[in-house]
């Protein structure tokens, strides 16, 4: 790790102030749990960082009728544990619960975990293979390489990279907003313009200005809350990253038609996946076993595969499939 400059302000205010005079490549630092990891790669070479996670402010939840608002510095394990989120919104709840392990989820804000970075190996072991993420132009390795766990929608012939996150995914399916602050002044960017795929630019991974910090996490109070899940497929039973993964939420009307329906794809795409065709053959219609197959064949109808990850596209499909007969029985409970 090389040496940085530290400064920890103790608002919001502050922190802006910090940004406005910081140096260029200057990081924030949250929980740390993945800044930490890639500063002792050198992958992320700072040469100052500006420590916000004391910030009572950005510590906060409340689970109002209206939104739900998360601040950005409030741990993960908090806003898993929070009562009305496990029962009123079972499947945030398990997008948090599945997503590493107990120690690092009582430190990972949620505002952090949104902006963490791929585990692509080829990204993250140093100069030995190419990666056009770390090494623009260099080219991309998971290309023709070995590509198990790697993208199958949003990728580019210049990267593949998984985004490996479950929140984000969650939050999308429920038409999440994030507020950010910085020098330029405050803004609330959906979470659906969030994240951008790679295509001839890998380095860019949001939208979002380098002093720009996300402030809260802002979701709409919706029905489809009660009838949710995060389901998550993976080598093993937990500290792993998806292979495939899906966050549904739906209500299911009197007669048994479905009346809303959110899909979000998780662990097979370059970033959080909406999949906004598979909604809309549900919608309107029975939740049967079928409907549910031909809603995960939808969702992933534009997959591309590689040498090593096609199985993974049945695998997508029958998740999709499974999770909509989870949040189908708790919405009609």
């Amino acid at each position: 790790m090389r040496a940085f400059s530290y400064v920890a302000p103790d608002t919001v205010d502050a922190t802006v102030a910090a940004l406005r005079t910081a140096p260029p490549g200057t990081r924030i630092l949250a929980g740390g749990t993945t800044l930490y990891d890639l500063m002792k790669l050198e992958i992320e070479t700072p040469p100052a960082v500006v420590d916000v996670h004391r910030i009572a402010e950005l510590d906060t939840i409340d689970a109002g009728e209206r939104e739900l608002v998360f601040g950005a510095g409030a741990r993960m394990a908090d806003v898993a544990d929070h009562p009305v989120i496990r029962t009123a919104y079972p499947g945030l709840a398990e997008s948090l619960w599945q997503a590493a392990s107990q120690q690092l989820r009582n430190m990972a804000t949620v505002g952090g975990n949104l902006l963490q970075r791929t585990r692509c190996p080829y990204f993250r072991n140093g100069t030995e293979f190419p990666c056009n993420k770390r090494d623009p132009g260099s080219g991309c390795a998971a290309v023709g390489g070995h590509d198990r766990a790697h993208a199958l929608l949003g990728g580019s012939d210049a990267c593949i990279a998984t985004y490996p996150g479950d929140f984000a995914v969650m939050l999308l399916a429920f038409d999440a907003v994030v507020d950010v602050t910085g020098p330029a002044g405050e803004r609330t960017v959906p979470l659906a313009g969030l994240h951008v795929e790679p295509g001839d630019e890998p380095t860019r991974e949001h939208v979002l200005a380098p002093d720009e910090l996300i402030v809260r996490i802002r979701v709409p109070a919706t029905p489809a809350g009660r009838g949710s899940t995060y389901l998550k497929i993976r080598d093993r039973e937990s500290y792993a990253f998806a292979l495939a993964a899906a966050a549904v939420g739906l209500t299911v009307d009197a007669d048994g038609t479905v009346g809303d329906c959110r899909i979000g794809l998780g662990g097979v795409a370059t970033r959080p996946w909406r999949a906004t065709e598979a909604e809309q053959t549900l919608i309107g219609g029975p939740l049967t076993p079928q409907t549910a197959r031909r809603a995960g064949e939808a969702a992933f109808a534009g997959a591309r595969s590689g040498a090593e990850n096609g199985f993974r596209i049945e695998l997508g499909v029958r998740t999709v499939a499974d999770a909509l007969r989870i949040a189908g029985e708790r919405a009609t409970r």
